[in-house]
């Protein structure tokens, strides 16, 4: 386990070596280099998660859509022992539907708002 300390002395480390690249062209234009292509990959990975969460958001509302189907058949039937059930399933299925298709609303905003 590393402790606090420890943790110090990496940092410290870690700033001297920046600081004798960053001395030289060469150097800086790497560093340079390096931060613009973690920015760009970081702007990407944000994307994907947003996409990935927003598809397992609309999937679990499709999983409660049928559940909301099923419900709806028992409840007009009469096998259900009163509408909980029911308004329960739809409830999920809203909500879950708007965390996927804000998130995909969030990604959309996010790729506008680079071209720009």
């Amino acid at each position: 386990m590393i402790d606090g300390q420890s943790v110090g002395k990496i940092k410290l480390a870690f700033r001297a070596a920046v600081n004798m690249v960053e001395r030289s062209r060469m150097g800086r234009a790497a560093l340079a280099g390096m931060r613009a292509s973690a920015r760009s990959f970081g702007r990407v990975l944000h994307q994907l998660w947003l996409e990935v969460t927003g598809f397992t958001f609309l999937a679990m509302a499709a999983v409660g859509a049928m559940a909301v189907i099923r419900e709806y058949g028992r409840y007009q039937s009469g096998h259900a022992a009163g509408p909980g059930r029911l308004v329960l399933a739809i409830c999920f299925t809203l909500s879950f539907t708007w965390f996927g298709v804000s998130s995909f609303w969030r990604v959309n905003k996010r790729v506008s708002k680079q071209r720009n």
